[in-house]
């Protein structure tokens, strides 16, 4: 099975249309029809997509290797993670913050309220 034949099975194990589907990656369905045939092939940043919209597999999408889908996140932040394509860092500074005490938090906010008022004032 080729990588667009592998977008099909996923699609209709999802039980969408191709307007569906290709919608939520910002794409008309003709673009998920063309690499669904061949006619056109899955770039890297569409699989990324694909496996980050979708929950499926990067392995499985890409080499036909294991699983369709991954494993749920297990919490809201490795969500948010995955949404917005947080890195490791990314994970860690939102993941610091979120562990301060209130009170920090507001200092924080200070600091980066007086951050984004001299990054205006250099504009």
């Amino acid at each position: 099975m080729n990588k667009g034949e592998r977008v099909l099975k996923i699609r209709k194990t999802l039980k969408m249309t191709l307007e569906e589907f290709g919608g939520k990656l910002g794409v008309a369905k003709t673009t998920i029809s063309r690499i669904e045939k061949g006619v056109n092939n899955l770039t890297d940043q569409m699989a990324t997509a694909i496996c980050r919209t979708y929950n499926v597999n990067y392995d499985y999408l890409v080499n036909g290797e294991g699983d369709m889908f991954s494993n749920l996140p297990q919490t809201i932040l490795d969500d948010l993670c995955l949404q917005y394509d947080l890195d490791a860092l990314d994970r860690l500074i939102v993941e610091m913050y979120i562990d301060l005490p209130p009170q920090d938090r507001e200092v924080v906010k200070k600091m980066m309220k007086e951050f984004a008022r001299k990054v205006g004032d250099q504009s």
